[in-house]
């Protein structure tokens, strides 16, 4: 698939693919006319690197768990630097808290949701099964 593709599948604008790319995240396939081809996995792999981003990882850090990511998972532990175990506990846990977070924001907005649904069913009947 061409970029804009990419684009529109992961919501995620080109000049960022195009950093991913510099930083060694991702790696598309060049046609003969120089044009960039992505390959249907990249897809889930730009939404995790986006993710991962958006969560504060740097991206040198998630370029040394990148095989992790990767189906199948290859996990190197060779040379595990500890200095990145205490970063990658610190992450999963700002993520266990954002998750837990973002589980709480859900819970609320279902409730919200199934009161007015119970309050006025021909309201909710409008908008569909709630």
């Amino acid at each position: 698939m061409r970029i804009g593709e990419l684009e529109k599948l992961t919501d995620t604008p080109a000049r960022s693919r195009r950093y991913y790319e510099q930083q060694g995240l991702i790696t598309p396939r060049r046609l003969d006319n120089g044009y960039r081809e992505y390959d249907d996995y990249l897809v889930d792999r730009v939404m995790q690197l986006r993710q991962l981003i958006d969560s504060g990882i740097p991206t040198r850090i998630i370029k040394q768990v990148l095989p992790c990511l990767g189906k199948p998972r290859t996990i190197v532990v060779e040379d595990a630097d500890p200095e990145l175990l205490v970063v990658l506990a610190r992450e999963r846990d700002r993520m266990d808290r954002r998750i837990d977070c973002l589980t709480r924001n859900r819970e609320a907005i279902d409730a919200y949701m199934q009161a007015v649904a119970e309050a006025s069913p021909e309201r909710t009947a409008a908008v569909g099964a709630l």
